[in-house]
């Protein structure tokens, strides 16, 4: 049997992140070009929406956040 270690798996989360970004772009374009801005600016809020609940749920604060939430203690 080889005695070959098995190496770390790279990490592709900035790849993934950025091909989110591209193809969101794509995707909003396609959109506004379709329907107009009004719509794309509706998704944009919904997916902002999303990602700040799913950062509040993990304890993360958002880099961009327009709203800075209290905390649940009362702390800043």
């Amino acid at each position: 049997m080889d005695d070959r270690r098995i190496s770390q798996a790279p990490d592709y989360t900035n790849a993934a992140i950025n091909m989110l970004g591209i193809n969101l772009l794509w995707i909003f374009f396609v959109i506004w070009m379709l329907w107009g801005m009004v719509p794309v600016l509706l998704m944009a809020l919904l997916i902002n929406h999303f990602v700040e609940r799913v950062a509040e749920r993990r304890g993360i604060r958002p880099v961009f956040s327009p709203v800075r939430r209290a905390h649940r203690d009362g702390r800043r």
